[in-house]
């Protein structure tokens, strides 16, 4: 289904415009803190927007075709039965099922094929504690930061109270394109200046990466037991050479090869045919106000960290940037937990 609003151009919500002020060397750091408090989630969602809905009755395998034909990475569930959204159908669980399931390239994943949504789930839940995270229209963008970040959720669902339709699926890229956008209406903060190693915005410890030697299922693993979103693929130096990331994953139902997951990476890499997250990196000196500015333009949803030959020294993801532009300022640390 396409959701759509009445009015606007791309982001058609209220623009609230803040309060001109004269030229001050004292930046506040709250100033992106009391912007997203100022607007709500209703202000980001686009005009018009592909929202696709899986009821759980649906083949798990079927859902996962369409999420690839419709260039999505995840879709709320509806419960008939209940009459109300139950949860989000996510590349995650493409990619529990796989790393549950796989035996070998010789035995063929019976369960991918056979189970509905509403089976899986009943297995799956046995192991997590899920429950739909969603938000009201009328909440404002800090609130949903806080959300993403507390529940280490990469979608929330707005639903409209009144109807309980879900009207958009809120991600941290919209969040920071429209801050990117709407946010050059109030003064830039003193600290968007400063470099990301100095704001110590960003992972630098103990980063999940994947030979390029390394076996799909292999990556599967790491994904699984690090929860991150993508892993920069490197060589026997270490050096980054790609990125291989979850929504690569969902294209080998595209591709029908998860039943060959003992490929190497380099050979996954190569065939890929989707569109394709490229490699955009960033050094340590350069300031948060040109990492923001690259992530935004390249419509990435992390930059990987090198030194000057290359080799991977940290990863940049939207939820590092929110958290020290918007949730830092607050005194909360939801990358902590």
């Amino acid at each position: 289904m396409d959701a759509h609003k009445e009015h606007g151009a791309s982001f058609s919500g209220p623009v609230k415009q803040q309060k001109q002020e004269q030229p001050n060397t004292e930046h506040d750091d709250a100033v992106y803190l009391n912007f997203m408090k100022s607007h709500t989630c209703y202000d980001a969602i686009p005009t018009s927007c592909k929202l696709v809905v899986f009821d759980t009755k649906l083949q798990v395998k079927k859902a996962f075709f369409a999420l690839v034909a419709n260039g999505l990475r995840a879709a709320p569930l509806w419960d008939s039965k209940l009459q109300r959204f139950v949860g989000m159908l996510t590349i995650t669980d493409f990619i529990n099922i796989l790393h549950h399931y796989y035996k070998s390239p010789m035995v063929q994943i019976y369960e991918l094929e056979s189970h509905k949504i509403e089976t899986w789930r009943d297995i799956y839940l046995q192991y997590s504690h899920q429950f739909l995270i969603s938000i009201s229209p009328k909440a404002s963008l800090y609130d949903a930061i806080y959300y993403l970040l507390k529940y280490k959720i990469h979608r929330l669902p707005v639903l409209n109270p009144e109807t309980g339709n879900v009207l958009h699926i809120l991600t941290h890229k919209r969040i920071l394109k429209f801050l990117h956008i709407f946010g050059r209406t109030v003064p830039k903060p003193e600290f968007i200046h400063r470099s990301i190693q100095d704001l110590g915005i960003g992972t630098f410890r103990n980063i999940a990466t994947i030979a390029q030697t390394a076996s799909v299922h292999d990556a599967l693993a790491v994904f699984v037991e690090r929860r991150v979103s993508a892993l920069p693929v490197v060589d026997e130096q270490g050096k980054v050479v790609a990125l291989y990331s979850r929504f690569d994953v969902i294209n080998l139902a595209a591709q029908k090869t998860y039943n060959n997951l003992h490929m190497s990476m380099r050979e996954a890499v190569v065939r890929r045919m989707c569109f394709v997250e490229g490699v955009i990196t960033c050094y340590a000196h350069e300031t948060l106000d040109a990492i923001v500015e690259r992530i935004v333009q390249a419509e990435v949803h992390r930059l990987v960290l090198v030194d000057s030959g290359g080799v991977v020294r940290g990863i940049i993801s939207l939820s590092d940037i929110l958290q020290g532009m918007v949730l830092a300022p607050a005194g909360i640390d939801c990358l902590l937990s």
